[in-house]
């Protein structure tokens, strides 16, 4: 009789397991319906994928129109200064330069996967142009000096995404969990208003800016050299509106969320697209230009715009002015909508 009753209460609190994830909406949604949703669309997005096209420049028109001719090329005619500024904010992988003898010169990024690709998609491109029996001197001018690697490319946009990571992953977490524990609750009866204690997490998170920044600028700098060629307030200036956009935009995610799932599961949903699209590892332009709007209104896109501009240009906040301005809508936005949506319990 006891194993029978053993049985029974084993399988009696078996089934109280599955009432309350059952019962968890959230749960049951990013456990069985999120990744399907994720795995159709991915499945649609690269169904049948053509070859990778890879942007070049070319610093004259018969050698544009050779390269032109090539398989997974898209050349742009530049003049040689606006080659060496599109290869160091990515827009272009290879700067094909033309010899006033005759011939040519490849500027690129040896470390670069895309670079080297395009090296030998060029090449056989102007070798097929001239025809085998002709051919074409050709020569390599890699790019190693600060600003126009992969890795000076790739660090503003770790930056930035560190920054989205940290801003909501801190603060929503953190108000969720005080709302499960009840601690919210408390603090209705004290005289602190909704603003003052939303506007407590973005204090708090900007004093935590300077330590995050500087050692992930630091690193980059004293490893492997990464530039710093524009106003160093201004960076900061960037990296303030950036922390407080997210920070504002994580403070709306958690001001109705209820669980610890819930909460993660809607900063996943609204940071992946963002992961994607906003050029992190690679440049935004190479998306098709019917997503662009989309793409350049997203935060964390104008956030590595303006870092990369400010870091590797040497560009003035004048320059990237658009940039701010998204991250400042952002800021208001997203504040003034935690600000009407949060609730204490």
């Amino acid at each position: 009789m006891e194993i029978r009753w053993q049985e029974r209460s084993l399988v009696q609190l078996t089934l109280v397991r599955f009432r309350e994830f059952w019962r968890e909406r959230e749960a049951v949604f990013w456990v069985f319906v999120f990744p399907i949703l994720l795995a159709a669309g991915l499945g649609i997005a690269f169904r049948n994928r053509a070859p990778e096209v890879l942007k070049i420049g070319a610093t004259g028109k018969e050698l544009a129109c050779a390269l032109g001719k090539g398989k997974s090329l898209n050349v742009k005619l530049l003049d040689r200064a606006e080659g060496e500024r599109e290869m160091r904010t990515g827009a272009i992988v290879l700067l094909a330069l033309a010899r006033p003898e005759g011939g040519v010169i490849y500027r690129y990024d040896d470390t670069n996967p895309d670079g080297r690709t395009a090296r030998l998609l060029a090449e056989q491109a102007i070798q097929r142009a001239a025809g085998v029996r002709a051919g074409v001197a050709e020569s390599d001018d890699l790019v190693r000096e600060p600003g126009s690697r992969y890795i000076d490319f790739l660090l503003p946009g770790l930056l930035g995404m560190n920054l989205m990571g940290s801003g909501m992953w801190s603060l929503g977490f953190a108000i969720v969990y005080a709302r499960k524990q009840k601690l919210l609750k408390r603090l209705v009866a004290s005289p602190m208003s909704r603003a003052e204690y939303l506007l407590s997490f973005l204090l708090a998170r900007l004093t935590l800016l300077i330590a995050e920044v500087g050692a992930l600028l630091g690193f980059g700098a004293l490893v492997f050299g990464v530039p710093l060629r524009g106003p160093l307030w201004q960076l900061a200036l960037v990296c303030v509106a950036t922390a407080l956009a997210f920070s504002a935009l994580g403070l709306l995610v958690a001001s109705r969320a209820q669980t610890i799932e819930a909460v993660s599961g809607l900063m996943n949903f609204i940071m992946m697209p963002m992961w994607v699209f906003s050029g992190v590892f690679f440049s935004a332009n190479r998306f098709p230009a019917a997503l662009q709007p989309f793409i350049q209104a997203l935060p964390l896109t104008a956030a590595i715009n303006a870092l990369r501009a400010n870091m590797l240009e040497g560009a003035g906040v004048s320059q990237y002015g658009g940039e701010v301005a998204i991250l400042t809508a952002w800021i208001a936005v997203s504040f003034f909508a935690a600000l009407r949506l949060f609730r204490w319990r």
